[in-house]
């Protein structure tokens, strides 16, 4: 504090004359701040003591949204690049994980204002009119930004929530969160690059394809045939029956699109695609910060949906089932909010579903193997090139054949083609 209160700025390089005094730019904690300022905006209009606390609680939620939809605007701006590289991939993990701590903070302050009682809040809840929470831009603004999807929404008092907010300026930055990419549809974008989708290489679809359904034939289907109880025998093949639909809605393109157009999918084929490949093998190195990220949409996806039920609970708890002081119903309406139709990154959600055991997974071969390697720098002399690609036995694969010019030809290119890869998808 001593230091703050002091804090100047000094004469660089020697040469006061292209400064200004230190008396100009002597700056405090407090003008810093501006705390005198920050602190007039709390303005009870009761002589209610709980007010206060009531005021002071919003007004910090409103602080956090800021810092949020701060931290995933410079997300979205990363995305929005063609190619990402490993510094700007772990900027994002950074601060995606930044934001998830201040929704945890934003899920437990509910508690605090909960200190206040029923009847504290009804000695001045009518003082309050038509103001509500509902009317929060920047809440809207980070729904948008994130992705939720407008048809989605209930329906505030059988209106668009849009209707709530008079002035233009309002209006236009709406409009603006609406028309400009969401981070789910960057995130699509940035997941329908996977590396190892392409049907002329690896082709990880058809190969997950080929080990799921072996696994469903393997553990339900031939056991079911040696049964000889016939209850237990339909049963079972129910069951087969039942998971073996489960998976086709993932194979089959077509049946895939349906559910998109039922709202119950929110990505693109190809994305979906690429989002259970980086969960299958998030193990490789290549994958390690994208299945992090991914995890961490997740995060704040259920820190939102958190947020949205410890709000009707409180809401429940101070008001039972009376109506919004905006004139919406309530305890009902935002009880509506909690639901699938409200999160962002379902899919990442339902990807447990199409699981299958570790020893189904299908291997990767040499090339893929190598193009979701980490190559180690140095050891190459002057040239900058990554050490030759090790085995899980340590055997260097490139040594057998050292003395071969075609083999180094062909692990140039290789090479060539992972890096090209590499800059692709990040």
């Amino acid at each position: 504090g001593d230091y703050l209160t002091k804090l100047e700025m000094e004469p660089r390089n020697g040469d006061n004359s292209t400064c200004p005094s230190r008396k100009e730019q002597k700056l405090t904690y407090s003008k810093y701040l501006k705390i005198p300022e920050l602190l007039d905006c709390i303005s009870p209009v009761s002589e209610v003591h709980d007010e206060h606390l009531f005021i002071v609680t919003h007004q910090t939620y409103e602080l956090w949204f800021k810092q949020i939809l701060y931290e995933i605007d410079s997300v979205r701006e990363m995305f929005t690049n063609t190619s990402l590289d490993e510094t700007k991939t772990l900027q994002m993990i950074n601060q995606l994980n930044r934001v998830v701590l201040i929704m945890k903070l934003l899920v437990d302050q509910f508690h605090i204002l909960e200190t206040m009682t029923p009847l504290d809040f009804i000695d001045f809840r009518g003082r309050l009119s038509t103001s509500s929470g509902f009317q929060s831009l920047q809440f809207r603004l980070l729904e948008n930004k994130l992705g939720i999807l407008p048809e989605n929404r209930v329906k505030y008092n059988q209106e668009h929530y849009c209707q709530v907010f008079k002035d233009p300026e309002s209006l236009q930055q709406i409009d603006n969160s609406l028309k400009c990419p969401s981070l789910l549809n960057l995130v699509q974008r940035w997941l329908e690059r996977t590396p190892g989708l392409e049907t002329s290489g690896f082709d990880f679809w058809d190969k997950f394809s080929t080990a799921a359904n072996e696994w469903l034939s393997n553990t339900l289907l031939e056991p079911a045939s040696e049964l000889e109880d016939g209850k237990e025998k339909e049963t079972m093949m129910a069951e087969y029956q039942k998971q073996k639909d489960t998976f086709e809605s993932i194979f089959d393109e077509q049946k895939y699109q349906i559910y998109v157009e039922r709202g119950e999918r929110r990505f693109t084929y190809r994305a979906f695609q690429g989002a259970m490949m980086i969960s299958l093998y998030r193990h490789e190195p290549r994958f390690n910060q994208p299945f992090q990220l991914l995890t961490l949409l997740m995060d704040v996806d259920s820190l939102l949906t958190k947020w949205r039920y410890n709000h009707v609970l409180m809401v429940q708890r101070m008001l039972g089932s009376k109506v919004g002081t905006g004139g919406s119903s309530g305890y009902q309406y935002l009880r509506s909010t909690i639901s699938d139709r409200y999160k962002v990154f379902l899919d990442l959600f339902n990807l447990s579903t199409f699981l299958i055991p570790r020893n189904y997974i299908p291997s990767l071969d040499y090339t893929m193997k190598r193009r979701l390697s980490v190559f180690a720098r140095g050891g190459m002399g002057n040239l900058g090139l990554p050490v030759p690609f090790r085995s899980a036995e340590g055997m260097n694969l490139s040594e057998s054949s050292a003395d071969s010019h075609s083999d180094e030809l062909e692990e140039i290119s290789d090479l060539s083609q992972m890096v090209q890869d590499k800059v692709k998808f990040f």
